[in-house]
């Protein structure tokens, strides 16, 4: 494959029902892709996670970090949906939802919420401190924010519902699931520090103000694909680090490769037209675990500074490294892309060189695959090689011919490595500095 260098402008389409997710381990920018095609679109749908996944969109001079409500809540008349596949913690919800009132956005006649999706309570987080911090436990590093434990609470069938949170019967459940978190916290000597009178009052206040938005969202979706109108699925993290397919056990607690948006749904895999990839022109992952192309030399920390490294949400600085063929080949495979959007092409405008990772090795073989074990990803050897950089500003370019020769060489390279189209490039935060390269799948996808 090749990319055709000609002149391409972002047009107004009809669209289909497409799938946005990152390709690597979250942070690759999705939250500005979505915002920026949402507007195309009738509603964009959240399908997994929880408040742990920060989404930045730059408007102009204003800053938005989303962690729970979709970002086509920025586009005036776009519905915004939190699928049954998500978790959702009340009290992030209602400050999110003040924040972006206080912005202008008038939210809640934007917003619906399943009533099937599960919720986080104080509790949750409690406990999973307690996990992270047990001894002997490998720490994943997550956010420490309930999310994981919530999770665990839905597969042995005795998590909290919002259909349960606005229901008369609510005291009863909460009640019943508050006695198995006394007991853990009465094993830990930590019962002071939990009040569950006190919770189940201030969840009965977030239920009367969640009750306007609740509904039946797998029904809500497939009754607006039945009327003609089209549909975005928005992924939290990456494929790096689904449940299944992720670098276990480093990874988040939900399905975030693109079969999740049909299970966080309910809307069947027959009504997806596209699934679109995002991943960084380098890689970087937030937490512990294995990542083949880290660099940990002072060229990795000046791409955390030019890129801006650090978590929307927590703030914590991400670990930096190379574009990862094999990974990503991986990703594609799971996912079953049909273009990627490359991100961030600006941060490497300084470098002479740039590296990137083409094959693995481990015990001295050169392997095709990726590894299950982390005893086997920890033991990589990446194989680089190394690309000239194009030392020019590629910021501000709006026509893809006009980028720097040994830019488009760059991409040209990761897409015939990859085997995936690159169908977008990202040169910038804003929404203007993101260009669709003509005659891809995804400009096709944009115009059916």
């Amino acid at each position: 494959m090749h990319i055709d260098w000609q002149l391409a402008r972002y047009n107004q389409f009809v669209l289909g029902n497409l799938i946005v997710l990152g390709a690597q381990w979250g942070d690759e920018g999705k939250g500005k892709i979505v915002d920026l095609l949402s507007e195309r679109f009738s509603a964009v749908a959240r399908y997994q996670g929880g408040h742990n996944a920060g989404h930045t969109v730059f408007i102009g001079d204003r800053k938005f970090v989303l962690k729970l409500i979709p970002s086509g809540i920025l586009r005036p008349g776009v519905l915004a949906v939190i699928g049954n596949g998500v978790v959702i913690d009340p009290a992030a919800l209602m400050e999110e939802i003040g924040t972006l009132e206080t912005a202008g956005i008038d939210v809640k006649s934007q917003l619906k919420i399943s009533n099937r999706a599960h919720v986080i309570f104080p509790f949750h987080r409690t406990i999973e401190k307690i996990s992270e911090g047990r001894e002997n436990r490998i720490a994943i590093g997550t956010t420490s924010r309930g999310i994981g434990p919530c999770y665990e609470d839905k597969i042995a069938r005795r998590g909290i519902r919002i259909a349960d949170l606005v229901d008369v019967d609510f005291d009863a459940l909460y009640r019943s699931l508050a006695e198995d978190k006394q007991l853990i916290a009465s094993a830990f000597h930590i019962a002071e520090r939990v009040d569950f009178d006190e919770i189940l009052e201030r969840y009965k206040v977030f239920a009367e103000q969640i009750r306007p938005m609740a509904t039946d969202t797998s029904h809500l979706l497939n009754q607006m694909i039945r009327d003609g109108r089209s549909i975005l699925f928005e992924g939290a993290q990456g494929t790096m680090l689904d449940i299944d397919f992720g670098t276990y056990p480093f990874v988040t607690s939900s399905s975030a490769a693109a079969g999740g948006a049909c299970t966080g749904t309910g809307v069947a895999p027959t009504k997806i037209s596209g699934i679109i990839g995002v991943s960084k022109a380098y890689i970087t992952r937030v937490g512990a675990g294995p990542f083949p192309s880290e660099d940990l030399t002072e060229l990795g920390e000046k791409i955390r500074q030019a890129g801006n490294e650090y978590g929307s949400v927590t703030g914590r600085p991400r670990r930096c490294g190379w574009f990862d063929v094999p990974l990503l080949r991986y990703t594609a495979e799971v996912n079953g892309f049909d273009s990627l959007i490359i991100t961030k092409m600006d941060v490497l405008d300084d470098l002479d060189e740039v590296p990137v990772c083409i094959a693995y090795e481990v015990d001295g073989k050169r392997i095709t695959h990726m590894p299950a074990s982390t005893r086997k990803m920890e033991a990589i050897k990446p194989v680089f090689e190394r690309l000239p950089g194009w030392k020019q500003k590629t910021q501000g370019i709006t026509r893809p011919e006009d980028l720097p020769q040994r830019a488009k060489d760059y991409l040209n390279f990761l897409e015939e490595k990859t085997g995936v189209e690159i169908g977008s490039v990202s040169n910038g935060p804003e929404r203007s500095e993101t260009m669709i390269l003509p005659g891809s799948k995804l400009e096709r996808l944009l115009s059916r």
